[in-house]
C-alpha cells in the first residue's frame, strides 16, 4: 500500500472535505490512538470507500470528517474553511448545509412517517413545516420511495428504511454524504440496491464517502482506501462506475 500524501494548499478549487495530519487519542494508560496523522482530500463528486477491520479507526475518521468529533490535533476543512476549532452550534450549522449522514441503524423516529423523518434534515434551516414536507416528498421520489411516504418505520422493510435515511441525508442538498456501514444490517440483495442508490446520487454530483468491512461493496467505488491501527493508506484499484 502506498501512503496517502498529506493535504496541501494548492491552486485547485476547495475540497468538499479535507483533513490534514489529524490525530485522535482517547485517554488511557497508554492512550488509545484511534487516528494517526491521517490526511485525506475529498473533492466534489468523489466516490470513496474506506475499508478496515473493527477497531481500525473507520468510524472515528468518519466522525472527524463529519465534525461530530474534534481531533486531538490536525486540521479539518470544509469548502476550504477550517471547522475543527468551531463550537458545537457552529459545527451543527456547517453540517446542516454541507454534510448528509447515513448510518447502519437508520436512526428513524418510530412515531413519524417517512415524510416527516426525511423533513428532519431541514429542521435547522429556516423552512416551515409544510415546505419541509414538500421537499421531503421530492427527496423520497429521488430514492424511489415516494409511494411509501405516509408509512412509519415499523411498516417499512430494512432496505426501505435505509432509503428513507438516504433521502433525509439528501434533503438539504449537501455537497457530500458520509455513510457509516450503510449495508451492514441488510441482506445481499437489499445491500446491492442501497449501493446502487448511493452511486446514482454520486452520478448526480454529490460526493460519497462510505466506510465498510465488505470488500465487495468497496470494489464498486471509484477509489478505495484502507485503514489499520489509525493509519490511512491507498488501497487497490477499483471498478470505475
Amino acid at each position: 500500500m502506498q501512503p496517502i500524501p498529506p493535504a496541501t494548499s494548492d491552486l485547485r478549487a476547495p475540497a468538499a472535505i479535507e483533513i490534514a495530519d489529524v490525530n485522535v487519542q482517547y485517554p488511557g494508560e497508554p492512550p488509545v490512538v484511534a487516528l494517526n496523522t491521517a490526511s485525506l482530500r475529498v473533492d466534489h463528486g468523489a466516490s470513496i470507500a474506506i475499508v478496515g477491520a473493527s477497531g481500525s479507526g473507520k468510524s472515528t475518521l468518519l466522525h472527524v470528517m463529519g465534525t461530530l468529533l474534534t481531533p486531538t490535533s490536525g486540521q479539518v476543512l470544509i469548502e476550504g474553511q477550517r471547522v475543527d476549532h468551531l463550537n458545537d452550534n457552529q459545527r451543527a450549522a456547517v453540517r446542516s448545509h454541507h454534510i448528509g449522514f447515513v448510518f447502519q441503524r437508520f436512526h428513524l423516529l418510530s412515531d413519524l412517517d417517512a415524510t416527516d423523518n426525511v423533513a428532519l434534515g431541514l429542521v435547522y434551516q429556516a423552512v416551515n413545516r409544510r415546505q419541509r414536507r414538500k421537499i421531503a416528498v421530492d427527496a423520497l421520489e429521488r430514492v424511489g420511495l415516494a409511494h411509501r411516504r405516509n408509512h412509519r418505520p415499523g411498516q417499512l422493510s430494512g432496505g426501505e428504511q435505509q432509503r428513507v435515511a438516504i433521502a433525509r441525508a439528501l434533503i438539504a442538498k449537501p455537497t457530500i454524504i458520509l455513510a457509516d456501514e450503510p449495508t451492514g444490517a441488510l441482506d445481499t440483495t437489499t445491500s446491492n440496491h442501497i449501493i446502487d442508490t448511493l452511486h446514482h446520487i454520486n452520478g448526480e454530483g454529490t460526493a460519497i464517502v462510505t466506510i465498510t468491512h465488505d470488500p465487495n461493496v468497496a470494489r464498486t467505488f471509484k477509489q478505495t482506501l484502507t485503514i489499520a491501527d489509525g493509519h490511512l493508506a491507498a488501497g487497490p484499484e477499483t471498478t470505475q462506475r
